[in-house]
């Protein structure tokens, strides 16, 4: 168990990758403390099957967009498991919505680089003065941060390139204190993030001009945060990984 009695914080960490991510920081050995905010169903249910695994964590929702709410996270993470953070992985985010540029107004905007962005900055901020040497934070990007994204993605897609770039900055800040940043740029993953925002057809044809000729699953992408978060990726910092089957390289 490479993180074993880690305290590791996950945000958006109930659903989809998320639930993906803090299952395998579980079998890791890590102490965890999760965040959801309307996914109530999914956090009874992780709950439960981490009662039947013996798993103990803290689950707490709240609206990482909000600092209150990150801090009170962090505080119940902090009051159960001592006054030091080990990691801390951001998945909070989404699309919202498809809008081209004529579509979209400011309001818009800014509620999708508040989901994406400052929700990430907000947890960064909040996590670190609990942080030492050997920390590691794992930022969600994606692949729209990368290349544009698909049609009506341009506000998620330039949210997660402010994550990027967040990301690198952040990396350049703390590794003076050993604390590692990387994020990374998911592509096409069967989530019911794709299921609700991507066409059939569109899926279809991605997979196929992926050169491993199909989608990837959370697991995958969990199995790259718990590298990431552990001793094993000691050198790896300022990295926006690319996780997409080969589809995009950087």
């Amino acid at each position: 168990m490479k993180l074993k009695n880690k305290v590791i914080i996950v945000t958006g960490g109930v659903r989809d990758i998320g639930r993906a991510v803090s299952l395998e920081l579980a079998a890791q050995g890590a102490k965890l403390a999760i965040n959801y905010f309307g996914s109530e169903d999914q956090a009874e249910t992780l709950r439960q099957q981490f009662a039947t695994d013996g798993v103990k964590a803290v689950i707490a929702k709240g609206d990482m967009t909000k600092s209150a709410d990150v801090e009170s996270l962090v505080m119940q993470a902090t009051s159960a498991y001592g006054q030091k953070v080990d990691g801390l992985v951001n998945v909070t985010g989404g699309m919202v919505q498809r809008k081209t540029l004529n579509e979209m107004d400011e309001e818009f905007l800014d509620l999708v680089m508040k989901l994406n962005f400052n929700s990430t900055f907000l947890t960064v901020k909040a996590v670190v003065p609990f942080m030492t040497k050997g920390a590691s934070i794992v930022n969600f990007a994606s692949q729209a941060g990368r290349d544009g994204g698909g049609p009506g993605a341009v506000a998620y897609a330039a949210s997660k390139g402010a994550v990027m770039t967040f990301t690198r900055s952040m990396a350049k800040e703390l590794g003076p204190r050993g604390v590692r940043v990387n994020s990374l740029c998911v592509g096409m993953v069967s989530t019911t993030f794709h299921d609700t925002f991507s066409k059939d057809v569109v899926r279809k044809n991605v997979a196929n001009s992926t050169p491993l000729k199909r989608e990837g699953n959370p697991q995958e992408v969990a199995t790259t945060v718990s590298f990431l978060l552990s001793e094993e990726a000691s050198f790896l910092t300022g990295l926006n990984l690319d996780v997409n089957g080969g589809l995009l390289f950087s």
